[in-house]
């Protein structure tokens, strides 16, 4: 796991994000070669959605195809739940190997016990939300998570158009951020691509998950590269 720890000295200087090919847009058929290829390019995490069907209207990844990525990746998973009572499965993801889980605030019931939970089994805990949540439902919580994850399209399917409104998310996490001295990455999922990359970063993104706009290239590992050269923060 990346083991830089932001703090409001770190924000003073130029710093380039984490890329997270999101592994929800590779080529089932061919899961192994899209896993070395991420594993052979400079992305820094792997990004794993796990879907029920009930919490967002499609199904993805479930224990073993997650420890089929597992045994190949050599790089941290960052597991994104979005599925109802994430609590129930907290020891079996940390079992299969992630190094982040992340719930959605929108599905957990007791999201503070949940984060002690994660914790407690060796992951670092990160929170997401929806299109529609404001980002002030986090605040009481923000001093115990290590990573929050802005959808930037409604959660479910991968190829969506980008929600403009996320910068203005963004810059409200990183303005709280920096009044209270807290530490957390600011995590953009959805329709990440070239164009808007470099705004993301310069508003506070620390990680970028990047699915269709990787895998559909024509050369993923160069298309990983020009995304981490356009993430770099500029003296925020």
């Amino acid at each position: 796991m990346d083991s830089r720890r932001h703090t409001q000295k770190n924000y003073l200087c130029d710093m380039q994000a984490l890329i997270a090919p999101s592994m929800l847009a590779a080529d089932f058929g061919h899961l192994q070669r899209d896993t070395e290829m991420v594993n052979s390019s400079e992305a820094d995490w792997f990004h794993i959605d796990i879907m029920d069907g009930v919490f967002v209207p499609n199904m993805s990844f479930g224990f073993p195809v997650l420890e089929t990525i597992r045994k190949t990746a050599r790089k941290p998973l960052d597991v994104h739940l979005m599925i109802v009572q994430p609590e129930r499965y907290i020891s079996r993801f940390a079992e299969a190997g992630a190094a982040v889980l992340t719930v959605h605030l929108e599905a957990s019931v007791h999201l503070h016990r949940s984060f002690q939970e994660i914790k407690a089994a060796g992951m670092q805990a990160g929170v997401a939300i929806n299109p529609h949540s404001p980002v002030s439902g986090l605040y009481d919580i923000l001093g115990d998570a290590d990573l929050v994850c802005v959808m930037s399209v409604n959660p479910g399917f991968g190829g969506q158009k980008f929600i403009e409104n996320t910068y203005r998310k963004v810059a409200a996490l990183a303005d709280f951020r920096a009044r209270e001295g807290l530490s957390f990455k600011i995590e953009i999922d959805g329709g990440v691509n070239r164009q808007n990359a470099p705004r993301l970063v310069e508003t506070g993104a620390d990680v970028l998950v990047a699915g269709n706009f990787v895998f559909s290239a024509e050369n993923p590992v160069a298309t990983i590269a020009d995304l981490r050269a356009a993430s770099v923060r500029h003296n925020l």
